[in-house]
């Protein structure tokens, strides 16, 4: 029985130990042989054999994907789907790989025909970059028929250019692709020993924050957006898809937040075609601004990407940096190029060598000396003796294989042979010996022109297409759509969007907080939900802003313990949730007398009448809370009376107390802010506007929401608006080919509506505007900058006031080449050309 029990712990053992062993080498094949790229060449094994194949295949016609497959499928082990969507995928990337017919679109998710219907061949730049028989380390296929490449020669950042993704046995890569040109030039300066920096470009464009991209390493992440503009107040355009989304996802993310009532519209349509475009009806009433905001809140418009470099160096994973990678790539390249200058030039000194031998063997006739030789041993020793004499005219030893060699020489060559000509060669080959020397001396110089010529030759049309730009964090709770219905019962404490049996509270989103105060003095703030008991006596509720300090609470209470009351004014920017909160001193039985919510600090004056029998002289007061400095919630606040009171009574309402909201505008993300970043506005109180300039002509006027969006791209000039300013503008003419100067008074006042204030016309643009009241600006004209002439011209004294529709003045003819404004305004921002604004 013993023996069976240890027969079978030993087998136990066996397993264990089979089991560990078996899934290390799974794992280790999975990370090595299927999903994570080598250094070397970026390419996974499935790439390396997909592209090896088609070398095999080439001969510069296009070949049938469906036989790619089967060449390949020589090499990979595997299934032919697994081949057919890695080939899919290398020639969606539009590099490696020349393709024809329907590949599909990675912009729509249309995934390509059957691989009998679509052809491809490697591209120039492949065929440059990816391939030398002389440089490249063989081994054996799977089955051990064939030659395979460990890795091939390649001279290029692919891994960068194309990016990566996989999934192995407990880690995974994500690398992310990056633009052609900028590689390449990063490269160049990497070798002159200059600092560059490497950021992601998508082929389906898009606009992108690379804040915290962290060199594409781990914990780093980029955050992509759709381009989304405002076609009308009704319309918005979708223009193209953040990376790793397709049209049909956005789309259905779009109808997903709608459905949850994140986003009001009324339609969405793909028109997609050459480029894409969704278009978005909005529901009546609803901000295209605040829409904006939301789609990139609550839909694909806006995704998150965390990159992973994770690639094998050494036949193991090493998770590095876009810039170690372009690093390394870049020494690799050296190394290979200095590999095929050695083997040129190794190939080269053979060629003049035997050049020279072949010159000796023919003009001093050491042919002849073998005609009575009898056997091969004599053949070999009488050249060999006849080229005694002429040994130290040649740069190494002469072999038994160059006198073989001289044997195969035919007579018809002997015959015909050109000393001139000879020689000429041996000249030539002496001049490519010398160049590629100094190419090898001077190695660093020569990848340098290596990479510039890689640009010259395939660098046009693969510019940046995605665009990078800081983007303003969208608090989602600030933009979301009412889409539930708040009710409260008063006295028993509930709140909850399920309580319709009990009072309508207001109209709020499902991702909103609630502020809740009570009888007692006790604040609270809570999630909405179903059902949430807050406490009994509610006495105010409403949506709660977070970090919001203009908000304003006043409340008197009176102290449970020693009757006296009490008047306070507090903000309440930020808590923990669902924690109550005593407003008061603490003492049971205090309670709230008076309570006011004001969004811009304003300080109401209130009654208060006194017990009758109190012993107070004057029963009645008038309690004014400008008074009140503004404290934190937790203060007691300032004694009001100590002396019982019957009631407390609205009188009447009062000012803010505040200062003025002094706002900025950041031009990087085309908003407006509170947090000193970008150019000062000013100082705006209630019935305030903002002015806006653009490049085509118009100007509008807007609140100062913060939630409002700008257009950076084609802006001029953005200010406080005053009524009583004049505007001073040039502009372009197209029809006359001449530049008008105008100055108006802004009669139109409409909010966000835009007015055009040029002449209208094809080619016509606004070329500066200002209101500054007595602008002196120097025009400088001329055919070319380098001769350029300046005149003075102070606008206000030679053109007059006029309507805002008027033609206006000319001031110069069409070879206007720059407006400066000599002197600074003192309120607002100038600008002359949108790209010189900020």
């Amino acid at each position: 029985m013993s023996e069976q029990n240890s027969h079978a712990e030993q087998n136990s053992v066996l397993v264990n130990q089979m089991y560990e062993s078996w899934f290390l080498d799974y794992a280790s094949y999975v990370i090595l042989e299927r999903a994570v790229p080598a250094i070397e060449d970026g390419l996974k094994p499935v790439q390396r054999r997909i592209l090896h194949a088609m070398k095999e295949m080439d001969d510069g016609r296009f070949n049938k994907i469906a036989n790619v497959i089967g060449q390949t499928m020589q090499y990979h082990p595997h299934g032919d789907a697994s081949i057919g969507d890695a080939i899919t995928n290398l020639g969606q990337k539009d590099l490696m790989i020349e393709t024809q017919g329907n590949w599909g679109d990675v912009r729509t998710g249309d995934s390509a025909a059957a691989p009998r219907y679509i052809e491809g061949r490697l591209s120039k730049f492949a065929l440059e970059v990816a391939f030398n028989a002389k440089t490249t380390t063989w081994q054996l296929s799977y089955d051990g028929r064939k030659n395979e490449p460990v890795t091939l020669p390649m001279k290029f950042p692919l891994l960068l250019a194309q990016g990566a993704e996989g999934i192995a046995v407990g880690l995974s890569t994500k690398i992310l692709p990056h633009n052609f040109c900028e590689l390449l030039e990063a490269a160049v300066k990497h070798l002159k020993g200059r600092k560059f920096e490497l950021y992601p470009d998508f082929a389906t464009g898009a606009m992108m924050d690379v804040s915290n991209y962290n060199d594409g390493a781990r914990g780093g992440k980029v955050r992509v957006r759709a381009r989304i503009e405002e076609v009308d107040k009704k319309t918005l355009a979708i223009k193209d898809v953040p990376y790793g989304t397709t049209t049909s996802q956005l789309v259905d993310s779009i109808l997903k937040a709608n459905d949850a009532g994140k986003i009001k519209i009324k339609s969405v349509t793909d028109n997609t075609a050459k480029d894409v475009e969704l278009i978005v009806q909005l529901a009546p009433g609803i901000s295209t601004d605040q829409t904006i905001d939301a789609l990139y809140a609550f839909t694909d418009c806006e995704v998150s990407i965390s990159p992973n470099a994770c690639v094998i160096i050494d036949e193991k994973p090493h998770f590095v940096g876009a810039s170690d990678l372009l690093k390394h790539s870049v020494e690799h390249t050296k190394g290979l190029l200095l590999q095929e200058l050695q083997i040129k030039l190794g190939e080269l000194e053979d060629d003049w060598h035997y050049s020279s031998l072949e010159k000796i063997f023919i003009e001093k006739r050491i042919y002849r000396d073998i005609e009575e030789q009898t056997t091969w041993e004599g053949v070999l020793k009488a050249i060999n003796d006849g080229l005694k004499p002429h040994i130290k005219k040649l740069r190494r030893e002469v072999t038994q294989e160059d006198i073989v060699k001289l044997t195969e020489i035919r007579i018809k060559r002997i015959s015909k042979y050109d000393t001139f000509k000879a020689d000429e060669h041996i000249r030539g080959v002496e001049a490519e010996i010398e160049e590629v020397k100094n190419h090898i001396e001077h190695l660093n110089d020569y990848t340098i022109r290596y990479y510039e010529n890689l640009l010259k030759k395939y660098g046009k049309g693969r510019e940046r297409k995605t665009e990078i730009r800081q983007f303003e964090t969208i608090q989602a709770h600030t933009v979301a759509i009412a889409n539930a219905k708040l009710y409260v019962n008063y006295k028993e404490g509930f709140i909850g969007t399920g309580l319709k049996k009990d009072e309508f509270a207001f109209d709020c989103s499902d991702i909103d907080n609630i502020i809740v105060f009570r009888k007692d003095g006790k604040m609270m703030i809570t999630k909405v939900a179903d059902k949430t008991f807050v406490g009994k006596d509610i006495i105010y509720l409403a949506i709660f802003q977070k970090n919001d300090e203009r908000m304003t609470y006043n409340m008197i209470y009176v102290d449970g313990k020693t009757g006296i009351a009490f008047g306070k004014r507090f903000n309440v920017t930020g808590i923990t949730r669902d924690k109550e909160y005593d407003l008061t001193k603490g003492n049971p039985n205090s309670k709230v007398l008076h309570f006011s919510a004001n969004a811009n600090g304003e300080a109401e004056v209130v009654t208060i009448t006194l017990s009758p029998g109190s012993k107070a002289r004057n029963k009645v007061l008038d309690f004014y809370f400008e008074e009140l400095e503004i404290k934190s919630r937790g203060a007691q606040g300032n004694q009001v009376t100590k002396y019982p009171v019957k009631s407390v009574k609205f009188k009447e309402k009062g000012r803010s107390t505040l200062s003025g909201q002094k706002l900025w505008f950041d031009p990087a993300i085309g908003r407006l802010n509170k947090d000193n970043t970008g150019t000062f506005l000013g100082s705006f109180e209630e019935g305030d506007r903002i002015i806006t300039f653009y490049k085509d002509g118009n100007y509008e006027l807007t609140d100062y929401e913060l939630t409002n969006r700008f257009d950076t791209g084609s802006l001029m000039l953005i200010e406080k608006f005053h009524p009583e300013k004049a505007v001073t503008a040039i502009y372009f003419d197209g029809k006359t080919g001449v530049f008008n100067a105008k100055r108006f008074i802004i009669e139109s006042q409409t909010l966000k509506n835009k007015y055009l204030f040029i002449r209208e016309g094809e080619g016509n643009y606004l070329e500066f505007v200002t209101t500054k009241p007595e602008p002196l600006v120097t025009l400088k004209s001329g055919k070319k900058k380098s001769e350029l002439t300046s005149q003075e011209v102070a606008l206000h004294e030679v053109i007059d006031i006029t309507g805002w529709k008027a033609v206006g003045t000319r001031i110069a003819e069409s070879d206007l080449k720059e407006v400066v404004l000599v002197s600074e305004l003192q309120d607002g921002t100038e600008g002359k050309k949108a790209p010189t604004l900020f």
